[in-house]
């Protein structure tokens, strides 16, 4: 019996757990959307702390590293159990695709899922980065702010397309983990596309619910106008990315009847 999916069952998978994602609780969104907004920023935290006394004439060691650490907040996110937007910017229209759910379903999962990730974000900012002190001294200091300032100043249209690319790899990596039967698969098939996101220094809407936040709170010559902007390009671009490249794709390719020409 083979220990994994193939993209077909994959996407069966996929639309059920979109289904039942539309159905769950309100208060189960908003305690899992939290779980995932503290465990993404733990990943950036633990990004930061491990990359940030590295010279920058290392920049190239610096992503691969900072990339190697990250994918700890998506593992715990799909392993141990949350709800991440970004990943539910795939299974959610892919379930409304194949008209498991209605579009309020989707917009009522996401809307909750959206103000848990943000509160569980801003928590990790602000009790750790900045009550702890992990963010408030150097090296660290410089690189939040060096991060935080050069997200919030990126153009709107380039924060949409990095944002695409971001959260293709991350609904791919979601995907993957789905196909997987057990941990040690899971855990390879989120690595490898986490990696890639984070090294390549794409825009993810959650992570940046606490990078720009934290960067904010240390110094950084930005504002909250200037991260909301950013928040809703990197929505935006995180959307497409999810429900376009992947969702979209996949159900064309895999769950589409003959003859049936519409996608919703």
């Amino acid at each position: 019996m083979s220990n994994f999916l193939s993209p077909a069952e994959i996407a069966q998978t996929a639309a059920s757990i979109g289904h039942d994602k539309a159905k769950q609780s309100w208060w189960k969104l908003l305690i899992l959307g939290f779980l995932a907004g503290a465990f993404i920023a733990l990943g950036f935290l633990v990004d930061i702390r491990v990359t940030a006394s590295l010279p920058d004439n290392l920049a190239s060691i610096k992503s691969l590293l900072g990339g190697a650490v990250f994918p700890v907040g998506l593992m715990l996110v799909v392993i141990a159990g949350a709800e991440l937007l970004t990943g539910n910017m795939m299974t959610l229209p892919l379930a409304l695709h194949a008209k498991k759910i209605g579009f309020s379903g989707l917009v009522y999962n996401w809307f909750w899922v959206l103000i848990g990730n943000l509160i569980g974000s801003l928590f990790v900012a602000g009790v750790f980065g900045i009550g702890v002190h992990l963010l408030t001294e150097d090296p660290f200091k410089t690189t939040v702010i060096a991060l935080a300032t050069a997200k919030a100043k990126l153009p709107f249209g380039p924060t949409i397309l990095s944002a695409i690319g971001c959260n293709w790899l991350v609904c791919l990596a979601v995907w993957m983990a789905y196909g997987a039967k057990d941990i040690g698969g899971k855990i390879l098939a989120i690595w490898f596309p986490i990696m890639t996101f984070v090294a390549i220094g794409f825009q993810h809407v959650v992570a940046n619910m606490f990078v720009l936040p934290a960067g904010l709170w240390v110094g950084a010559p930005i504002s909250w106008g200037q991260i909301i902007v950013e928040w809703i390009g990197a929505f935006i671009g995180n959307a497409i990315g999810g429900w376009l490249f992947t969702a979209t794709a996949y159900f064309l390719v895999y769950m589409r009847k003959a003859g049936d020409t519409t996608t919703g």
